[in-house]
């Protein structure tokens, strides 16, 4: 998300059902020590102004920081409490748009997440979350 110009085979298909299906593929590749994650846009996605819905761009970024925020609590579910979103720029059909997630803290049950979402190199969107992890019953 730095530039880079990433070919179509460096990406990898997620295997995810659900909302994230309706509105995917999404898709994954590692840069450097993180997980970013993709979303080829088209019609499908549109808004009345010919932009990627504001839904299309808050789903993604609740997936991105919902596998992110189960990874880091050792693959415990998580779910989100509250999430504010920012909306930068707009994102057109057709772009390639990418979504990034840092955990910030974790304590206890709760998890708080920051994400980015980009179009190449034009922030899209940002959002911080706070997450509930759910432990299993055991």
């Amino acid at each position: 998300m730095t530039g880079n110009v990433q070919s179509h085979h460096d990406w990898r298909k997620v295997p995810i059902e659900g909302y994230v299906d309706l509105i995917g593929p999404l898709l994954s590749r590692r840069e450097e020590d993180r997980k970013i994650y993709g979303l080829y846009t088209g019609q499908q996605h549109e808004n009345a102004l010919g932009s990627v819905h504001g839904g299309v761009i808050t789903g993604l970024l609740d997936q991105v920081i919902a596998m992110e925020a189960w990874k880091a609590a050792d693959r415990q579910p998580t779910v989100t409490v509250q999430m504010d979103t920012r909306f930068v720029s707009a994102a057109k059909s057709g772009d390639l748009i990418e979504a990034h997630a840092t955990i910030r803290h974790g304590s206890g049950s709760m998890m708080f997440v920051d994400a980015d979402l980009v179009s190449g190199d034009r922030l899209v969107a940002t959002a911080t979350a706070v997450m509930k992890i759910m432990r299993k019953a055991g």
